[in-house]
């Protein structure tokens, strides 16, 4: 009862209150704030009639969903021509693929009228990945709005030799999504139709080319919510989040997508179309294979179309925000969650206190809690508020009291919940504003999450600007950032590969959700044994047989 204690000190109640009728209480006036020992600066007071309280005063967090529909496009408007090819930066040599002629563009032009892009200009911001990191030099683009269009793209691409970049959302992370050369860009930006949605099952299926935001807003107004949920959800698209197989915030609740997508429409290197948009939860007649696609980067074929499986929206969402002393105390604090929240758990991430300053510093939003080394971001959703409430309100007294988290903030209501959010979704946003940003998705076992970034920290010291971790802890994945001033050969090479062999070495995965795309396909080997390679080469072989699916992305080349 020390945090009943602590409480009491600080709101001067008339009427005596249990804990969970004052945290309930707390919830539905402002955020509440739970701490061993509040600065009184923190508070103001608020009359409430006979009972007043004291409430913490949180600056306004500036937060609107165009920072993040707007992500795809962050980087490609500013400073273009500091962006190096990627052939010249990685020394790729091009394949003999056909270049496009004005026979080509012809085709397209006639099979698509309006929707061929051959403006160079107008092309830069296709060619370029958000990050500023990758550059190709395509010189068309086609928006088909159908699997018809597109099975009649693949079939002429094919028999041309004509390599061709399928590309959504472009915002990927791994240079999978824009061309190496002057491949052409094939988007499924206007492939956006939701084909049905069954209110009883909860199964959708729609084009590929649907935002994920878009989706999850359609399915909200009938209850129903997306199973994923990503920081680039206002730009990214659910046939490029399938073809990663993104992870994103919500995989702790509702699993991956391998387990929700039921079914997929895909088009093939030659254009044959195949149709497995199946809307069975079971169906165990043969080989899975939709599986073969989902990760596979669009090097096996374009997804069109997806169907999958969407949960209820849950009735009552509570988040908290805590600060922890140190990693171990963000475990144990983990372990505890894992048992006292049980079912209504839907979120557990973490976030260093690097990370934060950066936030602060590059965009200007406010840390609701004092300065802690790690912070971490709990989030219930369930179908009871007064059951969810109690059982947080039960959690959050007993990290307090045990002494595993310093200082915390509670919120119950959207604007307040996406305030706390965007602390957590918009680090990689500050992250590109803090210099030529190294990205690595890690998985480990949790134990080990933190150690690579201390260890990177030491072994690249005054070298590296910042040096952060965050990510998804309750699927034990680690986002490891490093910031310079500008790019560096030189401080590349001192990280890699010693970040994947260090990884290796703990039996970790170099790419938990983003994918290997063009940046780590070399690198392959440190998470998967040879005869793995090997056989998915020959699954690439079998049905893209001249490669022209995203060339030079995902696997290695057959002699490495």
């Amino acid at each position: 009862m020390a945090v009943v204690c602590s409480l009491v000190r600080h709101f001067p109640f008339r009427h005596r209150w249990s804990l969970p009728r004052l945290q309930i209480g707390c919830q539905r006036k402002a955020l509440a704030v739970w701490t061993c020992g509040f600065p009184r600066s923190k508070f103001k007071k608020e009359g409430t009639g006979p009972l007043k309280r004291e409430v913490l005063t949180m600056p306004s967090i500036r937060w609107s969903i165009s920072h993040l529909a707007k992500r795809g496009l962050h980087a490609t408007q500013l400073h273009l021509q500091e962006v190096m090819l990627t052939s010249e930066r990685y020394r790729v040599q091009r394949l003999p693929f056909a270049h496009v002629s004005s026979t080509d563009v012809s085709f397209f032009e006639n099979l698509m009228p309006g929707r061929v892009i051959t403006d160079l200009d107008e092309l830069k911001l296709f060619n370029v990945d958000w990050l500023k990191s990758v550059r190709g030099c395509s010189k068309i683009l086609l928006k088909p709005r159908t699997t018809a269009e597109v099975s009649e793209i693949l079939r002429y691409c094919h028999e041309r030799n004509l390599a061709v970049n399928p590309q959504g959302g472009n915002t990927g992370l791994v240079g999978g999504s824009v061309p190496v050369f002057d491949e052409i860009i094939l988007s499924t930006a206007l492939m956006n139709q939701i084909i049905s949605f069954d209110n009883v099952s909860g199964i959708l299926v729609c084009q590929a080319g649907c935002i994920l935001e878009n989706l999850n807003q359609y399915l909200e107004q009938l209850d129903f919510i997306m199973p994923l949920d990503l920081g680039a959800k206002g730009s990214c698209h659910i046939g490029g989040n399938v073809a990663t197989n993104a992870g994103g915030l919500r995989l702790l609740r509702y699993g991956s997508l391998r387990g929700t997508v039921l079914g997929l429409e895909v088009v093939l290197a030659d254009g044959s179309v195949l149709n497995c948009l199946s809307s069975l939860r079971k169906d165990n007649t043969g080989y899975d294979l939709k599986q073969l696609f989902i990760g596979s980067e669009g090097t096996l074929g374009v997804i069109t179309a997806v169907s999958i499986l969407c949960p209820r929206k849950p009735k009552a969402v509570n988040l908290a925000f805590l600060g922890c002393p140190s990693f171990s105390q963000v475990l144990k604090t983990f372990t505890l969650c894992k048992g006292m929240l049980g079912e209504i758990l839907s979120a557990y991430e973490f976030m260093d206190n690097e990370c934060m300053k950066l936030v602060e510093q590059h965009l200007k939003l406010t840390n609701p809690v004092s300065e802690s080394p790690f912070y971490v971001l709990i989030e219930t959703s369930g179908s009871n508020s007064a059951h969810d409430e109690e059982k947080l309100s039960h959690f959050l007294e007993h990290v307090m009291a045990s002494g595993l988290v310093a200082e915390g903030t509670l919120a119950s209501e959207d604007k307040k919940i996406k305030a706390l959010w965007a602390l957590r979704e918009r680090i990689t946003e500050a992250l590109t504003c803090d210099g030529s940003v190294y990205k690595y998705d890690i998985s480990l076992p949790v134990e080990k999450l933190y150690d690579l970034v201390t260890d990177m920290r030491t072994r690249l010291g005054g070298n590296a600007k910042n040096v952060v971790g965050y990510g998804h802890l309750g699927d034990g994945n680690l986002h490891l950032n490093i910031t310079a001033d500008s790019y560096s050969h030189s401080l590349l090479e001192t990280i890699e590969p010693f970040v994947y062999e260090w990884t290796s070495q703990y039996r970790g995965s170099i790419s938990a959700e983003h994918g290997l795309g063009f940046k780590k396909k070399h690198y392959i080997h440190y998470s998967k044994p040879r005869e793995a390679v090997l056989l998915m080469q020959q699954f690439k072989a079998m049905l893209d047989p001249k490669g022209i699916l995203n060339p030079y992305k995902t696997l290695p080349d057959k002699a490495a």
